[in-house]
Formats: C-alpha cells, structure tokens, sequence
C-alpha cells in the first residue's frame, strides 16, 4: 500500500491574498489529517511567520520554512533538520554584498537565539512592509551600524529591493554552485527579494529527508511559483494552482483550481481517501 507525503507551498498556493486559509480548507485538510493523512508544507517562510498564516491548521508531522534550510516539529520548534553556510561562505556573500550596495536582511543563530538582524538606516518601503507584518516577533533585531550586522551563524539572507539593484546580486550567487539563489517580484507587490541560501538548502532536498523520516512511497506536491520547481521535479504527482507562473504549469502533472478558490483542499477531498 503506498504511503503518501503531501506537501504544500504556503503563499499564493495554500494561502489566500489575504495571507491566510481559508475556514473551509482548514477543515477539509484537518478532517483529511484526522483519518491519517501525512500532509505538511514546505515555504520560504520561517516557522515563527508560518504559524500565524497557518493558524488552525493541524500539522501533524514535521514541517519545511526557509526554502528548505529547516525541517521543524511545528508544536515545539525543535529543528529536525538544517543546512547552513561555512564562514569562509558567509564572509563572500558580506562581500559581494557590500560590492553591490546591498543591505540585507539576516537570519542567524546569535548565542543560539534566531534573530533577523538589519540596518535601520537601510530600510525602505518593501522592508517596512516586511516589518509591519512581523510587529511583535521577538526575532527582530534592529541594528543602528553595519559592524554588528553579519554576527552568528547565518544561513539566510533576504534583500527586498528594485530589481535592478538586486539583479548583480542574484548574477554572481545564482553561477555559484556553492549557494543557491533566488530572485522574484513579491506576491501582490511591486518590490523584489533577491535571496541567499546554502547550496542544499532546498525544498525537495528537505522533502526527500521527510520523506526518508516517515517510510513515505509517493509523494505529491502544490505550488504556484519558479522556486517550486525544484520540488515539482522530485515529486511523483505535482499540481500547479490557477494562478501559478507559467513555467511551473510547464512541468506540473495538472492545474487545479486557484488559491482563492480553496485548489489545494478541494483537489485533496476529491482524491484522497477517494476509495
């Protein structure tokens, strides 16, 4: 009997444009992981921002933030699971970036708290929004001067920007096999976030590791956006929702219905369990 893994990205899949899910896919995926389904989500959020947009939602196994740098127990935070950069790797992206005029957001281990340090004198308009949907997040680590800024042990690095600016950034890391990079228009927004990861810091690695963990034969995955591809790839089933990019419907098995419309619990009731 096969046992299957379903793993869902959050924003603009699961989540709605209101950057929640909705009361009816709460319940459809609640009732489904009641009866024994192993669903989970893989997202470049972290836990912390993931547990507000999911609230809830019953995740009854570990769960994929940072794009794969992290596999977590959602309940109680314990990291199953990281990859991270060496120093020789943290101290080339500082270069680059200084190179460039880049000042970022860092997410890093300080004393063995997680923290996300950045230059309050950096701040513009898409890094204000960030900060205003995170009001309250212990994490958050306001630094007046560059010289505390690239401390701890960093594994992410996120630069929200105009995509000419983030563009020479993304040229140098994305022709490096020793990183993995991304850059992207922000979902509803205007500005671009150029980020920064370690080489093996993916979703499918991170899902090929849950799988491993759990004794899972298949698995079936939903996305909406490039960096869902590599993750498409490794699955045995892959589902683009309406409003995904069109280079991810190139390589999904179907589409289903958009994230407004409840796609991902609506294509789960209709299949699982279906016998």
């Amino acid at each position: 009997m096969e046992k299957v893994l379903y793993v869902t990205d959050l924003d603009g899949t699961l989540l709605n444009r209101s950057s929640r899910i909705s009361p009816a896919s709460i319940k459809i995926i609640n009732d489904l992981t009641a009866k024994g389904m192993l669903f989970t989500y893989a997202t470049a959020r972290s836990l912390v921002s993931a547990r507000v947009v999911t609230e809830g939602l019953s995740a009854n196994i570990p769960v994929i933030a940072y794009n794969g740098a992290f596999i977590f127990r959602p309940d109680t935070g314990e990291i199953l699971s990281q990859e991270g950069f060496c120093r020789e790797e943290m101290d080339e992206v500082k270069t680059i970036l200084g190179e460039h005029n880049v000042s970022p957001l860092i997410y890093a281990f300080l004393d063995g708290v997680e923290k996300v340090s950045w230059m309050t004198e950096r701040e513009n308009e898409g890094v204000r929004r960030y900060l205003s949907m995170r009001k309250g997040d212990r994490r958050l680590n306001p630094l007046q001067t560059g010289e505390e800024l690239y401390r701890g042990d960093m594994f992410y690095f996120t630069c929200i920007g105009e995509k000419e600016e983030l563009q020479p950034v993304y040229d140098y890391f994305s022709k490096n096999d020793r990183y993995r990079c991304t850059i992207q228009q922000e979902l509803y927004r205007p500005e671009y976030w150029c980020e920064i990861m370690p080489a093996k810091a993916t979703k499918a690695n991170a899902i090929e590791k849950l799988k491993n963990m759990w004794g899972c034969t298949k698995v079936i995955s939903f996305g909406d956006a490039v960096n869902d591809i590599p993750m498409f790839e490794i699955s045995d089933e892959a589902y683009a929702v309406e409003n995904a990019v069109e280079e991810l419907k190139a390589v999904a098995t179907g589409i289903i219905d958009s994230n407004e419309n409840d796609g991902v619990a609506r294509w789960l009731a209709e299949h699982v369990y279906k016998d």
